[in-house]
């Protein structure tokens, strides 16, 4: 009796021990099926979407905000922003290297863009799109980055004691009539680094370090502040002239500080070199990172940052120059006049860096 009762246990827990068995599968089977279900479902979801492009920038303006915003709205792909300073997200992709999150880099100046390069953190891009919105010059000659806004770096001068017929040329400001009158930014600063650029391209090494020198000895003070300081310094009376680009003297005539309309308002601006070499120009520029993991949205977001439609908000409400040939500048632009601009490729900006930056420290531009 006690035998057949422990057959019968035994044939009892066999019979327990398979329908555990068996929920145990199904309960497998359909959590993998499930799994499978909602990773259909996400893919589904994000090529609805459009997916996502990752972008760094150095550019903080609400334009650029507002057009990320139309972009998303245009293409169903979502635009993800790391601000910071140029320098500081070249670093950052260094760090990352491949496994980096960035598809698109946009920062100011051309110097900066040919460093990117150089660097190793940028690769070259087709697209029949862009070729046709950005003319050659305003892009890199082997199509790793491509101009999206242009600025001119200018004379600004006091409207109260300066006449602009007393204005020529870059080398110009070397004379000593402005001895003391001059304020510009620090040698650090990549604007003045370009500009410095440019002259040894256009000038000759010994040209560009006379006229470097020249205006060390024409300071009014030792470089400090941003473009926007120049400005205020002139109209507080620290000196007559300064050196700054144009778009800025358009965010400070349309600033919500009274003060900043009071500065714009008192100054005014001169295109300089008009017979001979040109005014100096730059550009904000987009690039797709080496280790982009979304190519094709990359390509998208830049095609759409050059298009007449955000290149036309660019030129209204940042008081930039578009690249787009297409697209006029805004009003306010148009009311400063039509100008000459330097006739060379932007990438010598960056090529001749650091002959500009040796040419700083020689003649002591702090």
């Amino acid at each position: 009796m006690a035998k057949r009762l422990l057959s019968l246990s035994v044939v009892f827990l066999l019979v327990i021990a398979t329908l555990l068995g068996c929920a145990s599968s199904n309960e497998s089977a359909n959590s993998s099926s499930n799994g499978e279900e909602d990773r259909s479902k996400g893919e589904a979801k994000k090529e609805k979407n459009g997916g996502v492009v990752n972008v760094y920038t150095s550019r903080a303006y609400e334009t650029d905000q507002e057009l990320y915003k139309l972009f998303e709205k245009q293409t169903g792909i979502k635009v993800n922003v790391v601000e910071g300073k140029g320098d500081e997200l070249m670093e950052r992709l260094k760090i990352e290297g491949e496994a980096t999150e960035a598809d698109v880099f946009i920062t100011a100046d051309a110097g900066n863009l040919y460093v990117a390069k150089e660097s190793g953190l940028l690769q070259p891009i087709e697209s029949e799109t862009i070729f046709n919105n950005i003319p050659d010059k305003y892009r890199d000659d082997e199509n790793y980055w491509f101009g999206i806004t242009k600025r001119a770096r200018v004379i600004v001068y006091a409207k109260d004691r300066v006449n602009p017929s007393d204005l020529s040329t870059y080398e110009a400001l070397t004379d000593d009539k402005w001895k003391g009158k001059i304020v510009v930014r620090s040698s650090e600063n990549m604007y003045n680094i370009s500009l410095l650029s440019s002259f040894i391209e256009v000038m000759g090494e010994e040209k560009a370090t006379e006229w470097a020198q020249g205006i060390v000895n024409n300071m009014a003070r030792d470089p400090q502040g941003n473009d926007r300081d120049q400005a205020k310094a002139v109209v507080a009376g620290e000196a007559d002239l300064a050196i700054m680009n144009t778009y800025y003297i358009g965010l400070m005539l349309n600033s919500n500080d009274p003060e900043e309309v009071k500065v714009g308002k008192s100054v005014g601006i001169f295109f300089p070199n008009q017979e001979t070499t040109g005014t100096h120009i730059n550009v904000s520029a987009a690039a797709v990172t080496k280790y982009a993991k979304n190519v094709e949205n990359a390509i998208k977001f830049i095609e759409f940052l050059t298009s007449e439609q955000a290149q036309g908000k660019f030129a209204a409400v940042n008081y930039e120059y578009p690249v787009n040939p297409n697209v006029e500048p805004s009003e306010l632009l148009k009311s400063w006049g039509e100008f000459k601009e330097q006739d060379i490729d932007l990438t010598v900006l960056g090529k001749n860096q650091q002959q500009a930056i040796r040419i700083f420290n020689q003649v002591g531009w702090k």
